[in-house]
């Protein structure tokens, strides 16, 4: 370590290095200490004054007006049932915090990082989990962002200044800009919160799959389907919660001390606001690494190792477009259950390199509003099978692309019952019947989750159209084509060959 003549720090060297610190930050903090990280090897640099915390509670726990949550309670990895990684957790195993920096440039040819306080910091490794970006009004044209009384909701920092004028407009008009994750989470808080909310948005509905426009006419695709997003519109209706689809937020009116009075709708219509969250969407946050390391889908491009076109450098979370072998392309997915995964992965691949395989997973989501809970695994392409009683609120859709189940959602199951279409969903069965389908409902996602599956091949190919499988190996055929391959090993040597299967 160099120092300047006043004892301020000038270079710290690590041997690792994570870059961001938000969830995915804390899984891997908790798995490098599993795998044997040594104390005084790791580093973690993050922007946010705080230790890496789980950032979904944001729209959720934090915002209720009872019992709201607040750190230290949702520090990682509280998130997945782990242990909460407190400070006093990274100090006690060795862990630097370097907090409340951001960090100015990264050069990955030399292994280094400079801060804008203009300290540098080497590393062996880095693993980068920068996350993404709220995106702003002013990108889009659109003025009004450093009102008081508009909110974003990505950090900490957003959500006390969503809580604090909250508590300044009881029984006031919020206007939610977007009809996503975001949108929804917090259209449902401020809602619980007794203040009158009406949430605005392009499409014809929210969170919904057909092709629309999103904010500013951006084309995307949504996750539910015209009749999944129609229940759950109905179901906010009940609580208040007005819809104003079709339509964007063009301009703001504000009053004499510059707060957002009223919202100007591209339809011509004003809303009267005394609070304004906007949610319309991300961007990662791969500026460091532009020029520097491959980008892809709009992240930073690894293999199924989390490892980027640079081998010592790796990426999880929103930053990364990793293979998705379920689907078989790449992928940049926005939710926290890929980022606490990813994060794990690449930690093991990064200390025991022999030991780990190819990141294999399952694409997952979830949200939980009002008295609602859905999951969601898979992919949401091909022809949706509608099942189960709305009235009842237990309901769900299957996806069916090319002959094959890809996709699962349901609404208000069992833990049971979640995994079994999560399990359903990863074997991708064949479906013939799409009728049979619907009327046996979540009784198909059982029975495949039920069924006794064999072991794995000698050779699977994975593609969008499901799993091939050569021959059909059970566990005894593995175990003994085990050992035929060990007895005619040298056999095989000898004639110079190399043999894939036998």
């Amino acid at each position: 370590m160099l120092m300047s003549a006043n004892g301020a720090d000038l270079v710290r060297a690590f041997v690792y290095v994570i870059l961001g610190g938000g969830v995915a930050a804390g899984y891997a903090a908790l798995e490098f200490t599993r795998k044997g990280v040594s104390p005084g090897e790791l580093c973690i640099i993050s922007e946010e004054p705080v230790a890496p915390y789980e950032r979904p509670a944001l729209s959720k726990g934090f915002l209720l007006p009872e019992s709201p949550a607040r750190l230290p309670s949702f520090h990682t990895c509280v998130g997945a049932n782990e242990e909460r990684l407190t400070p006093k957790w990274y100090k006690e195993h060795g862990i630097e915090l370097v907090l409340g920096t951001r960090v100015k440039s990264v050069d990955v040819r030399r292994k280094k990082l400079l801060t804008a306080t203009g300290e540098t910091i080497s590393y062996k490794i880095l693993l980068i989990a920068t996350g993404a970006r709220a995106l702003k009004l002013e990108e889009f044209g659109v003025d009004g962002s450093e009102a008081e009384n508009v909110c974003y909701l990505r950090d900490l920092a957003d959500a006390n200044g969503l809580v604090n004028v909250m508590q300044s407009c009881s029984s006031g008009n919020a206007v939610v800009i977007g009809g996503g994750y975001i949108g929804m989470e917090c259209a449902a808080s401020l809602a619980i919160n007794k203040i009158n909310v009406t949430l605005v948005f392009p499409e014809v509905h929210c969170i919904c799959l057909s092709k629309s426009y999103s904010f500013f006419d951006e084309a995307v695709a949504r996750l539910f389907t015209p009749k999944i997003a129609s229940y759950y519109e109905e179901y906010y209706q009940s609580k208040g919660v007005k819809f104003v689809k079709g339509t964007v937020l063009t301009s703001f009116e504000f009053d004499s001390s510059g707060k957002v009075m009223a919202v100007n709708l591209r339809d011509g219509s004003q809303l009267p606001a005394d609070l304004v969250v906007v949610g319309i969407g991300i961007r990662p946050n791969t500026s460091l690494f532009e020029g520097q390391l491959t980008l892809e889908k709009g992240g930073i491009k690894v293999n199924g190792k989390m490892q980027t076109s640079n081998d010592s450098v790796y990426a999880v979370g929103d930053v990364a477009a990793f293979p998705v072998k379920l689907f078989g392309e790449t992928r940049r997915l926005e939710h926290v259950d890929s980022a606490r995964k990813s994060a794990k992965h690449a930690v093991a691949a990064i200390m025991e390199p022999k030991k780990s395989g190819e990141f294999d997973y399952l694409p997952f989501f979830y949200s939980r509003v009002f008295g609602l809970s859905w999951q969601f695994y898979g992919d949401n392409v091909g022809e949706a099978v509608h099942f189960g009683d709305y009235s009842s609120g237990t309901f769900g859709a299957y996806w069916i692309s090319k002959g094959h189940l890809v996709g699962s959602f349901l609404e208000g199951g069992t833990k049971e019952e979640y995994e079994a279409i999560a399990k359903a969903t990863s074997l991708k069965p064949p479906v013939e019947d799409l009728a049979e389908l619907g009327q046996q409902g979540l009784n198909f996602a059982l029975t495949i989750s039920k069924k006794p599956q064999p072991a794995l091949p000698i050779e699977v190919s994975r593609s969008t159209s499901g799993l091939v499988l050569e021959k059909p190996v059970y566990a005894w055929h593995a175990a003994a084509g085990v050992v035929l391959a060990a007895s005619i090993a040298g056999f095989a040597y000898w004639y110079g060959r190399r043999r894939r299967r036998w």
